[in-house]
């Protein structure tokens, strides 16, 4: 499945969830404590993402946007109907 995020780094914690803006197909946030330097907030990024939904981190690769806060993942073994509740976290 592909997923479009958006990254807000260097928040006080990490957390998944929520929508950004109204666009179809809906945007996740993704929130990462780590700073935008040296990947670090790409690495959070998938470390989140992959445990928001219960998968191994080597299943969830950046496609698109690897220097851009919103970015294009592709989630390996997710279906989409797993989105929703993700998306309803606060």
């Amino acid at each position: 499945m592909r997923l479009t995020v958006r990254v807000y780094p260097g928040a006080r914690v990490t957390a998944v969830g929520g929508r950004y803006g109204t666009a179809e197909p809906p945007v996740l946030i993704v929130r990462v404590s780590a700073p935008a330097v040296d990947g670090r907030a790409n690495r959070a990024t998938i470390r989140a993402i992959a445990d928001a939904f219960d998968l191994a981190a080597s299943s969830v690769r950046v496609v698109a946007g690897a220097t851009h806060r919103t970015k294009i993942l592709e989630l390996d073994g997710v279906r989409p109907d797993a989105l929703p509740a993700v998306l309803d976290r606060t």
